[in-house]
């Protein structure tokens, strides 16, 4: 976890004043603070930690020294350094601005996560500072989950996000627990309710995500054992014979049996979309255009901004000879989706068949750029899979 916190917790001048109020010595305390305030601002913190330790031996009680000291550890990541000094400046100065913050995250990074709590919360909070609230925050998270309490630590998480919503490190680790709090709750659900149709449902998914598809139609259909009427089952189970249909497996009955579900789906629920598109495209390869066309025009009347359904209603309608009709869909489909090549395709197609030649022009050529930009995408990703030492010439090889 990247730690970004505030430098100094002290300016120079206020620094310089408190030492002087004990100075035994005042040259030599100038010398190092301005040597310890230099390497701070140019982060050396071996350098810094070095001046600062002679500080302290000459002047012991001076809480800002202690308070410098134990943010340089910390920045050192010698978190078991750091809270000694922390505690210290705090004893000789309970008032120094975000001392106990720094204390708190210093516990929290060496698991005395109770201990921490009460600064974390103070310091996410109520600090102004966004730099200390972020990692303050990003402890806190920690702390919570460090301490067993999931829920809050989500929460946090949740709060992260919307204040840092495009920060790398805040969206990792909301990630990260988000992704161990399902699965406790997917451990839970499975030791509270081991049979239910929610448990099924779970493995279900799990297993086809996973392309344990015959595992997914088991847990699938024990759903619609204990709830026959659930929305949704069907669907899935049209999903999973659909990627049977598919090599390497290829199952001959897979596609009909596809069809079969998400015709059950649609009697349930009319207002499925997904499954009405998945219909109306085994329909539209199988030729039989009219009631792909219906099916096509179902899932984008219940799904109007649906991108997949509008190419598939504007591409009946082209085979149809309807290429007026095919139109509004295809060019709402291009404005929803611009990186469709698909879709461009079949819009030329539909200015071609009316004889609109600039339009016909520029889709064709937005079709040929994307799909030349698909294919250079498809051969790196291929070259990023095969990776393999490189042929190079022999050092004693005499060039031509």
């Amino acid at each position: 976890m990247s730690r970004v916190i505030p430098l100094l917790f002290l300016g120079v001048s206020l620094l310089g004043s408190a030492l002087l109020a004990q100075a035994p010595d005042p040259g030599a305390l100038d010398r190092y603070a301005a040597e310890g305030q230099k390497a701070l601002a140019e982060r050396r913190w071996a350098d810094a930690a070095r001046a600062f330790e002679k500080l302290r031996e000459l002047s012991p009680e001076t809480a800002e020294v202690h308070a410098q000291l134990g943010m340089i550890y910390f920045e050192e990541h010698d978190f078991a350094r750091a809270v000694p000094s922390l505690r210290r400046a705090l004893k000789l100065k309970p008032g120094l601005p975000n001392v106990d913050i720094l204390l708190a995250m210093s516990l929290s990074e060496l698991g005395q996560y109770k201990e921490a709590l009460p600064g974390l919360q103070k310091g996410f909070g109520q600090s102004a500072d966004a730099a200390l609230r972020r990692a303050t925050g990003l402890q806190l998270q920690r702390t919570y989950t460090g301490l067993g309490d999931d829920d809050k630590a989500v929460e946090v998480a949740l709060q992260l996000t919307r204040l840092y919503k495009d920060d790398p490190e805040v969206l990792y680790h909301t990630g990260r627990l988000f992704s161990n709090y399902a699965y406790l709750l997917t451990m839970r659900l499975a030791e509270v309710a081991p049979a239910s149709i929610w448990m099924h449902q779970a493995a279900g998914e799990a297993n086809e995500s996973l392309g344990s598809y015959d595992a997914a139609l088991d847990e699938y259909k024990k759903v619609l054992a204990l709830a026959p009427d659930r929305p949704g089952i069907h669907y899935r189970l049209g999903r999973v014979y659909l990627a049977l249909a598919r090599p390497p497996r290829s199952e001959a009955d897979a596609e009909a049996n596809a069809a079969r579900e998400f015709d059950q789906e649609l009697r349930a629920d009319p207002t499925n979309a997904d499954a009405a598109y998945e219909l109306g495209e085994i329909r539209r390869r199988a030729g039989d255009l009219d009631k792909a066309r219906e099916l096509f025009q179902q899932a984008v009347d219940h799904y109007p901004e649906f991108e997949e359904g509008l190419v598939g209603l504007g591409r009946v309608l082209v085979s149809q000879g309807k290429p007026d009709l095919a139109l509004p869909p295809l060019t709402r489909a291009v404005s929803l989706n611009p990186q469709d090549d698909v879709a461009y395709f079949q819009l030329y197609q539909a200015h071609r068949a009316l004889g609109h030649l600039e339009e016909q022009e520029k889709a064709q050529a937005e079709f040929q750029r994307l799909r030349s930009q698909k294919r250079e995408q498809e051969r790196l990703n291929l070259l990023r899979m095969h990776v393999v030492t490189q042929q190079e010439l022999d050092a004693q090889t005499t060039p031509p």
